[in-house]
């Protein structure tokens, strides 16, 4: 998804700001562990991991029944802790403290922003382009992996790159960069740490003058962008759209179009990747609102979803061409918020409840419609309702 605005803060990126230190209990001390000068605790044995290599530094860990007790960047001064209560329930004698969980941990860690910066872009290379729109939709839209493996960017799902096109503008000036929601975990699609993957429509309109059909420099770049061809990346950028931690949330998203990306990176964290450190065991809700049946972008993966989470995972769509409304017009995501707006109202009350929207910025005021009819049954008023839910964090929009 393309979004055309978007700030970032600088952040460190020297090698210390990757590097993580692992203390470790229940493993077998040896040549590259305990060599720092932290309080030596018996048991216990300290690592040093790169953040790329963290998930599979975890799993070895875990395969050999060691503990993580603490993450922590290195070059900073250890957190303290307190020893843990034992599995058998009986209180320990130091503290009745538990040792936070791995989530508890990773969410320390800073989120990466600006690791490229538009006068130093990190040049990638396009491994695949392959068209999402089947015969009979309408539009062209792509989805693009590129290699990352080279250098040091990393993300966090709902965040977004930056790409600058080759080629100079109507004044000869460089094409500014344009940002695009990542449509992949961490992880990237081949989950090996060494991909980002981007979902663009070639944006094509009519020039208001002329008549003439103007098509969009960047995503018209980028959708005939062949593979193996370099890419300048910017960023990553964005913390409005980030997953929270928690296992339990409810997780509603609603989406139209391209604005699908980031969701489809919040489902395959939650879903089909399977972490040891992260098991999503609540609910996660998609609204989707496309023009066409052809036109649902990575349907056989959400109907794959639907298929081995009935639980857990719910696709709502909305196609406008093809289905109509109770008063018999088109079908658009705000009907589908009207017809369910009870039980999402319902689940909103949650406090662990986070409601995403990304897409067209015309759908928010049929969203806060819908919002408002279910919210004036309990006599609440939608618009103060929403500000306090954006004030806590859970109500999160990217439109564009």
């Amino acid at each position: 998804m393309y979004s055309p605005t978007g700030t970032g803060v600088a952040m460190r990126t020297g090698a210390a700001g990757r590097i993580f230190v692992f203390e470790v209990e229940g493993m077998r001390q040896g040549q590259n562990t305990d060599n720092f000068n932290y309080p030596r605790r018996s048991g216990t044995v300290y690592l040093t991991v790169p953040y790329e290599r963290m998930n599979q530094e975890m799993r070895r860990l875990s395969k050999m029944g060691a503990k993580i007790v603490n993450i922590y960047p290195a070059g900073e001064t250890p957190p303290v802790r307190t020893q843990a209560a034992p599995e058998n329930g009986q209180q320990s004698q130091s503290s009745g403290t538990q040792t936070p969980t791995m989530t508890q941990a990773k969410a320390k860690t800073d989120i990466p922003v600006n690791i490229y910066k538009p006068k130093n872009p990190y040049i990638g290379k396009c491994l695949s382009n392959e068209e999402l729109v089947r015969e009979g939709g309408t539009g062209t839209v792509r989805h693009l992996i590129f290699d990352i493996s080279g250098g040091d960017l990393r993300y966090l799902e709902g965040q977004s790159i930056g790409i600058i096109p080759p080629g100079t503008d109507n004044n000869g000036k460089p094409h500014k960069l344009r940002l695009y929601s990542i449509a992949s975990t961490r992880h990237g699609d081949h989950v090996d740490d060494k991909t980002v993957s981007l979902c663009v429509r070639q944006l094509e309109y009519k020039h208001p003058e002329t008549g003439e059909t103007v098509y969009g420099v960047c995503s018209t770049y980028l959708c005939n962008l062949e593979a193996g061809a370099d890419v300048a990346i910017t960023g990553p950028v964005g913390k409005e759209m980030l997953l929270p931690e928690d296992e339990d949330a409810t997780i509603i998203m609603m989406a139209t179009g391209t604005g699908i990306a980031p969701f489809r990176a919040f489902l395959w964290r939650i879903f089909k990747e399977q972490h040891e450190d992260y098991k999503f065991k609540g609910l996660a809700w998609l609204f989707f609102g496309i023009p066409y049946s052809p036109n649902i972008l990575y349907q056989q993966e959400l109907e794959e979803l639907q298929q081995q989470f009935p639980e857990n995972f719910r696709l709502t769509l909305a196609i406008s061409r093809e289905q109509q409304n109770p008063e018999g017009g088109k079908m658009y995501i705000q009907d589908r918020i009207k017809e369910n707006a009870d039980q999402l109202w319902e689940l909103i009350q949650k406090p662990n409840t986070h409601t995403y929207i990304c897409g067209l910025k015309g759908m928010e005021g049929g969203i806060d419609e819908g919002m408002s009819a279910a919210a004036g049954k309990f006599d609440v008023d939608w618009s103060d309702y929403q500000k306090q839910l954006k004030k806590k964090h859970r109500w999160h929009v990217e439109t564009y």
